[in-house]
């Protein structure tokens, strides 16, 4: 039985009813009278010197309004992070990879605009280019940015204890790797925008990105302009993961065609340009070193990566960062040594994608335990059951777990999967495998220096009472935010879901830092909750001068008023809001309890217009040593995981066949959302351990640049999900609640990769597992085999 209204049940959507219905409008549905076209000219070229640009046949095609250039632009900086910022908007002295931006032009539809582009007459000349991390640090190899000698963008290197006196207690010592190709998000909705710019210098931006806050400081920056005069409006958006989550070069485009046209530009990209685009998931080269008594508990970690980082930083020095940090948890992990290094190449720049940075690293770690359960003969479980934290526990890199269901994450699968009766006891070919995850509940600190608060809410009750307009600039991406906030308003002011009336994702609305590192529940949903709670204060103040009930004598529960002692007589009070609507089929009859909509008209009649607000930014977190704020978090999300599949040996081929996963969510909101962006994640680890790799030539250029040749799961390929709820209680969170937009992705790959293993005998440390892949290693090891005889 819940001991809520609102929260932790299953609620319909509140944007359901318009995407069923087609009448949720994204970027590319919006029309602006006058509206012109944009499109980009882009590099053939993975690397190349400009000696020169002439857009004059452009400018005189019939139907050309504007052509812009890094003449027009400028030459400000910007990127993610202040302390890498490396990106123009156009290049203006050279190419760093295919796809990279040059100029773009505006007209009156987009086949004019497209033909312009193709007008533009650019000389290169051609460079050397490096592909590979291998390449790029070669002595002698061509540097991308002059600032950073051997490509090397961000480099960490950090030790937490005294990881060789702790080898040096250790009856085993591990050293393993895994490898990945870089991925594409494959979301549904290509990036897209609309700019319009008016003659009182007002800039408004229509864009389906993932942090609204974000891309209007960055736009103001680049054209300058006062932040004021930016609007960043974010209507629907058909899936982000990450990459739509930092400014593009497109969005900065629009804003200057439309400046310069005095018209509004409309552009998006198509799916080549996606892909072209990129910041997605890196490439990761792992290389770990775990060291165990032979009881099973681990004592240290040791740990070397290497990021084929792309072009520009992007998130980069997150990611470095990210790959390491979030190895600190959920065991117990006495020393620990990382070091990492993002290299530049000459391949579209990668960035933040679902599970920052911390996914693949997850992935070969968790592989390694399982093979160091192995060696000691110990059940997988028993062996991270043994090394399990706890709430109240900090890891040994100064991550705090306020809350952690990590054991009872692994009880349940366990339990749900029927673990015991068949590890070990299935038919050869048939597998089962699991694994842990573990992930931040949004990042401690914002991308930039600051003290801002991380989130601000706004909630106003409607005069005529009844009505709860919530207004937040945070970013409904298709993960069902909005409808959590909905929520946690109703639930904190005690009234009804359909009492509450939802706009986010406009800068004018307020500030939030928007939806990447799984933050809006938790920071969100405390600003939502803490206006919620500021209306029903000032209701009950009213109230409380009205009818000399103390306060905290009364709440608001399910539209209604709750006098906790004594109930006062409240005919006055009831006659005067009739009397204000006579006529009005619906008043209220003298017997019937004290209504919220009564209460809050009453409220506008003594105050004027009742709007409550909340703010959240979290407390100082972390370590003092350098780059201790990645990784620091108010609360930590973790997920635990079973797969069960069966391997064709005579083709590599796997099917998975079930997937359980139990995740720590703190307290589910909407239960139905939860389970959700379970699945999700599931799906999103699915395709990454057994599909997914974006596939270049010699060139640099994308081979697979289209959903037809990058494979991503269908329907058919998911399996029997069973996803099952782990709630805490989280104090730092909104009602107890935390992440879940992200951890559960954690688990999927290393819980593939292990019951692959069970399943043949043979490990794989190269994703993704495609069938030629696996095939080839179980030939190997067949031939290994029959060597040994």
């Amino acid at each position: 039985m819940s001991d809520y209204d609102i929260i932790n049940t299953r609620a319909v959507r509140v944007d359901a009813s318009d995407k069923v219905r087609g009448l949720a409008l994204y970027v590319d549905d919006m029309k602006m009278p006058g509206m012109l076209y944009g499109a980009l000219l882009q590099s053939p070229l993975a690397h190349a010197e400009i000696v020169g640009i002439d857009t004059s046949a452009a400018l005189r095609l019939p139907g050309v309004k504007a052509v812009v250039t890094s003449k027009d632009a400028g030459l400000v900086k910007f990127g993610v992070s202040p302390a890498r910022y490396d990106e123009t908007v156009f290049c203006h002295d050279r190419v760093r990879h295919v796809g990279d931006n040059i100029a773009a032009v505006a007209a009156i539809d987009l086949d004019t605009a497209m033909e312009a582009v193709s007008l533009i007459k650019v000389e290169y000349r051609e460079l050397p280019a490096v592909f590979t991390v291998e390449e790029a640090m070669a002595e002698g190899a061509p540097v991308l940015h002059e600032a950073y000698p051997r490509n090397v963008t961000a480099q960490v290197h950090d030790e937490f204890g005294d990881v060789e006196a702790a080898f040096a207690q250790c009856d085993l010592i591990k050293t393993g790797s895994l490898v990945n190709k870089r991925q594409d998000a494959a979301f549904i909705e290509p990036q897209g925008c609309i700019a319009s710019f008016d003659f009182s210098g007002n800039l408004i931006l229509y864009s389906s990105t993932q942090v609204p806050h974000y891309l209007q400081r960055i736009v103001a920056m680049v054209l300058g302009l006062p932040v004021g005069k930016v609007r960043v409006i974010k209507p629907y958006v058909g899936g982000g993961f990450g990459p739509k989550a930092a400014t593009n070069h497109m969005e900065l485009a629009a804003c200057l065609l439309s400046m310069k046209s005095g018209k509004p530009v409309k552009m998006n990209f198509d799916r080549r340009q996606v892909f072209m685009h990129g910041r997605s998931r890196h490439q990761f080269f792992h290389t770990m070193t775990t060291g165990v008594k032979k009881d099973g508990t681990i004592m240290a970690l040791k740990h070397e990566c290497y990021l084929n980082g792309g072009a520009y930083s992007s998130f980069g020095i997150a990611t470095v960062y990210y790959a390491g940090s979030l190895l600190g948890g959920p065991y117990k992990l006495p020393a620990m040594k990382y070091d990492g290094y993002r290299v530049f190449t000459n391949l579209p720049a990668c960035g933040a994608q679902r599970g920052h940075g911390g996914v693949i690293a997850r992935a070969c770690w968790e592989q390694q335990l399982d093979m160091i359960a192995d060696e000691l003969g110990m059940d997988p479980i028993e062996l991270r059951l043994k090394n399990m934290m706890t709430a109240g526990d900090m890891t040994c890199n100064y991550l705090d777990m306020s809350s952690l269901g990590m054991k009872e994450c692994v009880e349940a699968v366990r339990d749900r999967s029927g673990w015991e009766s068949k590890k070990g006891k299935l038919p050869p070919g048939k597998g089962i495998g699991m694994s842990c995850g573990f992930f931040v509940s949004g990042a401690g600190y914002p991308i930039y220096r600051s003290d801002t608060y991380h989130g601000t809410v706004i909630i106003k009750l409607t005069e005529d009472g009844g009505t709860a307009l919530v207004y937040t600039a945070s970013a409904e991406i298709g993960q069902g935010s909005d409808t959590a906030f909905a929520m946690i308003a109703a639930e904190a002011i005690g009234i009804p879901m359909e009492c509450v009336r939802l706009e986010s994702g406009d800068t004018d609305f307020g500030m939030d830092l928007g939806a990447y590192s799984s933050r809006q529940t938790l920071m969100t949903g405390l600003a939502t909750k803490e206006a919620g709670e500021d209306i029903k204060r000032q209701v009950l103040e009213v109230l409380s001068e009205e009818l000399h009930v103390p306060v905290e004598d009364m709440d608001i529960k399910k539209g209604l008023v709750v006098f906790k002692k004594e109930t006062p007589d409240i005919s006055g009070l009831r006659t005067r809001y009739i009397k204000e609507h006579r006529g009005w089929t619906d008043n209220p009859s003298l017997e019937e309890p004290l209504s919220f909509k009564e209460a809050s008209r009453m409220a506008f009649l003594a105050r004027g217009s009742i709007v409550g607000t909340g703010k959240y930014k979290p407390p100082v977190l972390g370590g003092g040593h350098k780059g201790a704020a990645v990784g620091t978090s108010p609360a930590y999300g973790c997920s635990a995981q079973v797969v069960e599949l069966s391997v064709d040996e005579g083709t590599g081929k796997i099917n998975i066949e079930k997937m359980t996963d139990a995740h720590d969510c703190g307290l589910a909101i909407n239960r139905t959302s939860v389970e959700s962006q379970m699945i999700g994640s599931l799906s999103m680890g699915l395709g990454e351990a057994l599909y997914e790799e974006v596939k270049f030539d010699d060139k640099g250029r994308v081979l697979n640049d289209d959903l037809a040749e990058y494979k991503i799961p269908r329907a058919l390929d998911m399996p029997d999900v069973d996803p099952v709820i782990i709630e805490s209680n989280e104090p730092n969170g909104p009602f107890g609640a935390k992440e879940v937009g992200e951890g559960a992705i954690m688990p999927a790959i290393p819980a593939i990769l292990n019951a692959v293993y069970d399943a043949i005998g043979v490990r794989v440390f190269e994703l993704p597992l495609k069938p030629e892949r696996v095939y080839m290693a179980i030939k190997e090891y067949k031939l290994k085999k029959e060597k040994e005889r």
